[in-house]
């Protein structure tokens, strides 16, 4: 399943930014709501482990979920209630053994939804999903979270076409962008055309003249991943429409969140 492949290929770029860094750096502070990087590593662990859990069986993923629902429940945010997962569930892992248990774990991931069919529906938080949705959901979560990574420690970031499946979720998570925070979309929708990594050019919903948000592919998936402000990048917004779309989009899950501040969001020198 190309998705399945997409991610592996999403994770790799991350494990290789991190390959020999030292527990110094693992303790570094992001641009993301105070998490530092070992913070990131255990968010994205635990929640892959869920994924193969509701892979294997509803049961399970509903079990991992309560535990999640407990832990929010009493005032625990994300980093807390992950460290409670991982003193509990898995032997405490912290530091470098948290790192390599992500990179040993994610192929495996990887490997058994490749193998799923990608029709298959999974639970999650929200309305179940279906297999392929669930892999571009865990690249898009990799993507998003490993840019605070990337920034913080100031490496160039070289994506792949692979990206195209973020930009579409992007894209297709307009109308629950609005619905999401209690209004309804306008219409018509923004067309979207976008340069790839490759130089190809993507494109998404009718074309207008004046309704369209147009330029680099990365800077886009960087707005409705909520790594950027809109004004920290490039792209050309035109119209009513995209310009209320480019201030509050978020191609994620959950309750509405607000998008960076301009200029809080960089990479380092």
């Amino acid at each position: 399943m190309k998705e399945a492949n997409d991610f592996r290929e999403e994770c790799d770029a991350l494990a290789a930014l991190l390959d020999g860094r030292d527990a110094a750096t693992l303790s570094t502070v992001t641009q993301f709501k105070g998490w530092t990087i070992e913070d990131v590593i255990a968010h994205l662990h635990v929640w892959n482990v869920a994924a193969l859990m509701t892979l294997e069986s509803r049961e399970k993923f509903q079990a991992f979920f309560a535990f999640v629902m407990q832990c929010m429940g009493a005032g625990d945010g994300h980093p807390e209630m992950q460290r409670a997962w991982l003193d509990q569930f898995a032997g405490g892992l912290k530091g470098a053994a948290l790192l390599a248990e992500w990179r040993n774990f994610y192929p495996k991931l990887a490997d058994a939804y490749g193998r799923a069919d990608p029709e298959t529906r999974v639970a999650w938080a929200g309305p179940d999903m279906s297999v392929a949705a669930k892999m571009v959901a865990r690249q898009m979560e990799c993507w998003a979270h490993g840019q605070e990574i990337f920034d913080v420690l100031g490496a160039e970031r070289n994506d792949g076409d692979r990206l195209r499946n973020i930009a579409d979720l992007g894209v297709r998570t307009y109308s629950w962008t609005f619905r999401n925070r209690g209004t309804e979309p306008p219409a018509p929708k923004p067309h979207v055309r976008l340069t790839a990594p490759s130089g190809a050019i993507w494109e998404w919903n009718d074309p207008q003249a004046d309704n369209y948000v147009a330029g680099d592919a990365s800077a886009f998936c960087q707005v409705v991943t909520q790594t950027r402000n809109i004004a920290d990048t490039d792209l050309e917004v035109v119209g009513d429409n995209a310009t209320a779309w480019m201030a509050i989009a978020q191609c994620f899950a959950g309750a509405p969140e607000t998008p960076p501040e301009k200029g809080a969001r960089f990479k380092a020198n």
